[in-house]
């Protein structure tokens, strides 16, 4: 959660862990599994989209942004899981993000 101007990402963030919850607990009988892949600040560029009075707050936020490659390993970690093995969540953000 961070906050001022993020309660309704981050409520549509904990919306969506809620589903895929709800997904992984009715689809567990079936090869199906539902990973929730929950990143921080990373560095795509979107930092240099806000504008106004919240752009040097992003500025601040993303100064220790992870590379979009760190999130794309995670999914491969859960991706290359055994078929007996299900990773519900995996939250990958900066060591130094402090929000």
């Amino acid at each position: 959660m961070f906050s001022p101007g993020g309660a309704v990402h981050s409520a549509s963030k904990f919306a969506l862990r809620a589903l895929s919850e709800g997904l992984r607990a009715e689809l567990a009988s079936t090869p199906i599994r539902s990973t929730v892949i929950t990143p921080g600040a990373v560095d795509t560029g979107i930092q240099y989209k806000t504008t106004g009075s919240d752009s040097a707050r992003m500025l601040q936020i993303y100064k220790n942004a992870i590379p979009a490659v760190a999130v794309a390993r995670a999914i491969a970690f859960a991706i290359e899981q055994p078929a007996n093995v299900d990773v519900n969540e995996i939250v990958v953000r900066p060591a130094a993000q402090a929000i």
